[in-house]
């Protein structure tokens, strides 16, 4: 059974940082790409990250670009987010999830607030 299991978020004032991190496990987790997908409040989910699950090759999108950080331990089977220079139009709910869109698994999400 494929299970992904989000940690880390919490409440952080503008310009903090936080580091989340993804458990996988059911699946052969350094075979697969992993991403990084938000929700915030009344808006649809929004793509924030993808790693491939070889080389490690990154992406992110423009809002995030320059402030996040994803990177992946195949041997721990974790993935991580490394959030820097928070906004409060970061606050969402995070999730990881395998592969790309429409993403096949996804995790219950961790609760991401900045706010003062």
């Amino acid at each position: 059974e494929v299970q992904l299991v989000e940690s880390g978020g919490g409440l952080v004032q503008p310009g903090g940082s936080l580091r989340l991190s993804c458990a996988a496990s059911g699946f052969t987790f350094s075979n697969y790409g992993m991403s990084w997908v938000r929700q915030a409040p009344g808006k649809g989910l929004e793509w924030v990250s993808v790693i491939t699950g070889g080389a490690g090759i990154t992406s992110y999108a423009d809002s995030v670009k320059g402030r996040f950080t994803i990177s992946r331990d195949n041997a721990k089977n974790t993935l991580y987010l490394q959030m820097n220079n928070l906004k409060p139009e970061d606050t969402a709910v995070y999730y990881c999830a395998r592969g790309g869109a429409p993403y096949d698994y996804r995790g219950q999400g961790t609760q991401v607030t900045v706010s003062s």
